[in-house]
């Protein structure tokens, strides 16, 4: 679902590095989620933030909470995906039939969890094209999105991956849903 081509000098991928950013660190990728939106011509309306995840395990909660912290901000941009209502595996595609039917164009965003290398947990990062959601967990679903944001939440080891989302520390999910969500927000001002 790929609408937008890349117009904003994003480099291969935008993150922040640590797990207390700076201001200055936030306010770098508010900006360049705020040159993307305003550089791919769409109306606020047209602009979605697709938020995947669970809320039946921790570490794939980040969509969710993310969904639900940036309705609870009133943002001026369609919210898929929140605590009450997630976006997952189960419903991705009848979610994605749905955004087809209302939008001709539209500008996505996709937000997920993701795991990676222990030395990057509590790291955001923003990349250019679609997510592939589920590829941890050897899920085959729809890759989603322009320009996708992901917290890594937890590390992979020799262990089962699932083992890793459920073992994920919730304080890791909440900070990370906080920077997402300041730095979507931010980009709003």
């Amino acid at each position: 679902m790929k609408g937008h081509q890349n117009e904003s000098n994003l480099q291969e991928e935008e993150q922040i590095c640590s797990v207390e950013p700076k201001d200055e660190e936030i306010n770098s990728l508010a900006l360049k989620v705020k040159e993307i939106i305003q550089s791919s011509g769409c109306q606020n309306e047209d602009v979605i933030f697709l938020c995947i995840g669970s809320d039946r395990s921790v570490g794939d909660s980040l969509g969710p909470l993310v969904g639900t912290m940036l309705k609870e901000h009133m943002v001026p941009y369609r919210v898929y995906g929140t605590l009450e209502n997630p976006v997952h595996a189960f419903n991705l595609k009848d979610t994605l039939k749905e955004i087809r039917k209302q939008f001709k164009k539209p500008l996505i965003f996709s937000v997920d969890a993701c795991l990676g290398d222990q030395n990057q947990v509590g790291y955001v990062f923003l990349k250019d094209g679609p997510l592939v959601p589920g590829k941890a967990l050897k899920k085959v679903l729809p890759e989603v999105g322009d320009y996708h944001i992901i917290g890594m939440v937890n590390y992979i080891d020799p262990l089962p991956t699932m083992q890793f989302l459920n073992d994920t520390r919730l304080y890791t999910v909440m900070n990370l849903a906080n920077k997402i969500v300041k730095i979507i927000t931010s980009g709003i001002k």
